[in-house]
């Protein structure tokens, strides 16, 4: 069943009255329908992946995909495939009728709401492994993340058909995961990265921001100072270890428990010694229960 829409308090946008209302899909036979109805509207499709708990960030993706001219199709589906077995998937936020309503508002066209058996049903005996940028750093600290990861984004473009979709640049690491299966696979898609997101005091935005406590909160943005500060030293012409080594001493005073802090390629996430065209600071550190990533060019 179809229904929409959510609200009707849209301004008569050229995206709204293209679209008249945001459609909702539980099941795959909706979804079909409704992508298939949209692109004769529009075209093309854009999808925005996401696991609901949505931020200005999301937000920044939808508008995105509504700019470029594509009706643009949101998922909601918190992946079990790609938490851990230490990692609570039920902690994980969830506010179905807030992330509707943030939809709507921003001109999304479809809401893909599928549950796990429509995801994964019984019997199925394939999953997505992605070598190369998956190695090291999220892979190391979350074993069968980025096979979920690819895994669950195989399934969405299958089910939804895009030619494009967009990916937040703050999950650095995922995003090139992402690129290389579409390029691997020759899937008949984009994948667009659209730069990070960040709160007026240079926190990235992440749906984990909302466990820091209030102190957590006040020393989140000495996370991207130290990048920053880093990068301008590495540019200076100190040597990379120095940098790195100052930048993490930086964090670990200042209460961080640093689990990686490392300059890499940017699309193979490989070290490397010293700045270079595409290159990237890349970092996770927790601070109290909270684990933050962050990154930034470096080249």
């Amino acid at each position: 069943m179809l229904i929409g829409p959510v609200r009707n308090r849209l301004p008569e946008t050229a995206v709204w009255t293209k679209f008249r209302r945001m459609l909702i899909a539980r099941t795959l036979s909706d979804l079909r329908q409704s992508c298939a109805r949209l692109r004769l509207q529009a075209g093309a499709l854009a999808l925005v992946p996401t696991m609901g708990a949505l931020h200005e960030g999301h937000r920044t993706l939808v508008r995105a995909g509504v700019a470029s001219g594509a009706a643009t199709v949101a998922s909601i589906f918190v992946n079990p495939l790609q938490f851990a077995p230490t990692e609570d998937l039920s902690r994980y936020p969830r506010d179905e009728a807030g992330d509707l309503a943030a939809l709507e508002a921003e001109g999304c066209a479809l809401v893909w709401l599928p549950d796990v058996a429509t995801m994964y049903p019984p019997g199925e005996a394939t999953t997505i492994v992605v070598g190369g940028p998956s190695e090291r750093w999220e892979g190391d600290a979350r074993p069968g993340h980025f096979r979920g990861v690819a895994t669950v984004c195989a399934k969405l473009f299958g089910q939804v058909r895009p030619d494009r979709a967009f990916f937040g640049e703050k999950d650095w690491q995922q995003l090139q995961v992402v690129q290389r299966m579409v390029a691997d696979l020759l899937l008949p898609l984009t994948i667009v990265g659209v730069p990070t997101v960040r709160e007026a005091d240079g926190l990235a935005m992440s749906s984990r921001n909302r466990f820091l406590s209030v102190t957590e909160r006040a020393t989140a943005p000495a996370l991207i100072a130290a990048l920053r500060t880093a990068v301008e030293r590495m540019s200076s012409g100190m040597p990379v270890p120095g940098c790195l080594d100052e930048a993490r001493l930086s964090l670990e005073q200042k209460g961080f428990d640093v689990g990686y802090l490392a300059l890499v390629e940017g699309a193979t996430l490989v070290p490397i010694d010293r700045p270079q065209l595409g290159a990237r600071l890349i970092t996770a550190a927790k601070l109290g229960s909270v684990r933050l990533l962050d990154n930034i060019a470096a080249g």
